[in-house]
């Protein structure tokens, strides 16, 4: 049985080495000007090089995103840069705009592609246009239900790969194709600068009467009519396995690395556990828990067991659940003394209750009774960005462990 790909997003080159760490299969990252993630730090043409550098050491695999719906004038400016990276040994380019297909394989007529889900790929007929051009795998529409899903794979070619989101913020558009932001902000998300006006409070006013705001629902503080809750499907890795995907796909470029840790460790953990033993897989309580404690707003599995409904959306708040804070980053760690070096990434103090983990998903607990700065004077508090700190772990660590706390 060929394993399905786990693919996770990387913003940036911290949040790459992490999605690795952390057991990505492959990775998807997005050069500064071309990808549908503007917000994101993305790459320069020398990172890039070193990230795929870092990927392929690694044994894993890296796509390149250049699924922006291109103007005029993105098209010189994109031939430029295919000649920039032309010897950076890509995976797969991510599109979504058959122009930017054509001038890819122009220039790298080798070059693998994936369709990006911006193409709103919703059945066999498109899927097999598309084959039919050059694409080997499409990233489908996240509108199909399982059952859709399965269909359009009985009616591809074998060789044609499918990849479908199973985690991550939900558009409330279809499948990104969304004005608001163009209208609301002057930001073209289709460009990659999406505002995300979907998560604004919004009120009614009647035209006669200006400035009488009346919420459209009982909740006083605003209506939230586009807030849909957030992707997650790690309590179906079965299903998702028997539907024909080839690759499932954690969102989240513009998220931090704590995120992208966690979210790749527990379906990586799920994943593997459903290999080692199909028949008596068992979904376990502890990945949710683990999910959750990232920050996401609620959760929903899509479309891909019915039609989105009420419960689909979040009408009390667009803010998103945040119950634990990513405090450090292992640096270093000497087991002898079992003293590690942290880097700080929010405030920590002495009687602290602190959760460590690692790429293996399991974690554990314990209090800061003693920290110590760079300059080994024993401190009381951490509360400054980035501070190179020092601390007893109780049980041995490594490099690119992360310190959480609950808040």
């Amino acid at each position: 049985m060929k394993k399905i790909e786990l693919l996770a997003p990387a913003g940036d080159y911290e949040k790459l080495k992490m999605a690795i760490e952390y057991g990505a299969d492959a990775v998807y990252c997005g050069a500064s000007m071309f990808g549908l993630r503007a917000g994101a730090k993305n790459f320069s043409g020398s990172q890039l090089s070193d990230a795929v550098n870092f990927v392929h050491e690694r044994g894993k695999k890296i796509y390149l995103a250049l699924n922006i719906f291109a103007h005029n004038e993105d098209i010189k400016a994109l031939e430029d840069f295919l000649d920039e990276i032309k010897n950076l040994d890509f995976d797969a380019f991510i599109v979504s705009d058959p122009g930017i297909l054509s001038l890819i394989k122009r220039k790298r007529a080798h070059a693998v592609i994936h369709l990006s889900t911006q193409a709103n790929t919703t059945n066999y007929s498109s899927a097999s246009f598309w084959h039919s051009q050059g694409v080997k795998r499409i990233v489908l529409a996240r509108e199909l239900s399982f059952a859709e899903i399965r269909e359009l794979r009985e009616n591809t070619a074998e060789d044609l790969e499918l990849e479908a989101f199973v985690h991550g913020a939900m558009c409330i558009s279809y499948s990104g194709r969304c004005l608001l932001s163009s209208f609301m902000a002057g930001r073209d998300a289709n460009r990659g600068e999406c505002a995300h006006p979907c998560r604004w409070k919004y009120h009614l006013v009647e035209e006669q009467r200006p400035g009488e705001y009346h919420p459209i629902n009982e909740d006083e503080r605003g209506s939230y009519i586009f807030n849909s809750k957030d992707l997650c499907m790690i309590e179906h890795i079965p299903d998702l396995i028997a539907s024909g995907l080839t690759s499932l796909k954690i969102e989240g470029r513009t998220k931090s690395i704590f995120y992208v840790a966690t979210v790749v460790a527990v379906y990586r953990k799920a994943i593997d556990a459903y290999y080692e033993d199909p028949a008596s897989f068992c979904f376990q309580p502890e990945w949710l828990e683990e999910l959750e404690k990232v920050s996401h707003r609620l959760f929903s599995t899509g479309f891909y067991y019915s039609k989105t409904t009420e419960d689909s959306q979040n009408y009390e708040t667009s803010q998103y659940v945040r119950e634990y804070s990513f405090v450090g980053l292992v640096k270093d760690y000497d087991p002898l003394t079992g003293i590690a070096k942290i880097e700080q990434r929010n405030k920590m103090d002495i009687g602290d209750e602190i959760e460590v983990f690692g790429p293996s998903g399991t974690f554990f607990k314990q209090k800061i009774d003693k920290m110590w700065d760079e300059y080994e004077n024993e401190i009381s508090s951490a509360p400054h960005a980035q501070q190179q700190i020092r601390m007893h772990m109780d049980l041995p660590v490594k490099e690119n462990y992360m310190v959480r706390k609950a808040k």
